[in-house]
């Protein structure tokens, strides 16, 4: 039939913007995607240390380490979707649900957690307080540009294809972080008061901490109130001003049990870690536990497990 009318096929025109629109909607996009791509990439490929600032935030025990890895996941997925043009609006939308439950959270504990890191982004400090608010306030107004300014979200397909991804790339790298939480060799010996300590016999216990941390503090306040077997090398490893070490155990009462190591970056290299508190227990040259978590019942619970400490 030579008459027939072509049916138009539909398809989304583009969205045209005035340029200064379409310029603060990309940086906006941009800029969070860095920020949450660096925040969610550190707690996959660190889980342990980042359910320990979990658990520091009020975050149960039990679940710091899912906490760690799902906000990972839900970071890192969002970020990806900033960065493609089709999936924006779905990413700014994710990252603006992600920053007023985190405030609202923070909001809740405000007066527990005042004056304390808020350990949302690994190598940049904000305390918690008015500023904490104005920071994420502003996070979020820019994730509303990035979402508002952009053509309407499709292809839920890719989309989902590229939440798989990274959830086998947690699932893997946590793999890793899993094997490298034990049997790790210890160096041969470290100098202790300025004399070596073989580390190849025995049993050790090795407390890295930062003299000017808090959490720190009272996490050696516990440690220093433990019965410790004779046996059992108590191990102070300061991670930043040394100078502090002394007084730092003065003031946890772990001066009379523990000594001082100033062997750090030997023992990181055995041990890595991204900040304290963190502790190892040695035994005959080997990682039989490594300890990230301070809070609750831990690390006596599992000390007691290991036979590290007495029943008290």
């Amino acid at each position: 039939m030579g008459n027939t009318l072509a049916q138009p096929r539909l398809e989304s025109s583009p969205l045209v913007l005035p340029a200064w629109k379409n310029l603060l909607g990309w940086t906006s996009a941009l800029l969070l995607a860095l920020l949450f791509l660096v925040a969610g990439v550190w707690k996959l490929t660190e889980p342990y240390e980042a359910a320990s600032r979990m658990i520091q935030a009020k975050v149960p025990a039990p679940l710091g380490l899912f906490t760690a890895v799902s906000f990972g996941i839900a970071e890192t997925f969002a970020a990806l979707l900033l960065v493609i043009p089709r999936f924006r609006r779905w990413g700014a939308i994710l990252i603006g649900l992600m920053l007023i439950a985190f405030m609202l959270y923070i909001g809740y504990f405000y007066d527990a957690l005042r004056g304390e890191e808020c350990s949302c982004f690994p190598w940049l400090k904000r305390a918690v307080g008015p500023g904490f608010f104005i920071g994420d306030g502003i996070m979020l107004l820019m994730a509303l540009a990035a979402g508002w300014w952009t053509r309407p979200s499709e292809g839920l397909r890719g989309a989902f294809l590229a939440l798989g991804a990274i959830s086998v790339f947690a699932m893997a790298s946590f793999g890793i972080n899993f094997q490298r939480q034990n049997g790790a060799k210890a160096p041969d010996s470290i100098m202790v008061d300025g004399s070596q300590l073989s580390l190849g016999s025995g049993r050790a216990f090795l407390y890295f901490f930062d003299p000017e941390c808090s959490h720190c503090l009272m996490a050696g306040r516990e440690l220093a109130k433990h019965k410790w077997p004779s046996d059992i090398a108590l191990i102070a490893v300061p991670t930043v001003n040394p100078q502090f070490a002394k007084g730092f155990l003065q003031d946890t009462g772990m001066e009379k049990k523990f000594r001082i190591s100033t062997d750090l970056e030997k023992l990181k290299a055995a041990f890595p870690f991204t900040a304290g508190p963190y502790a190892v227990a040695v035994e005959h040259g080997h990682q039989k536990q490594s300890f990230l978590q301070f809070e609750a019942a831990e690390p006596a619970a599992t000390l007691k497990k290991i036979g590290f400490i007495a029943n008290e």
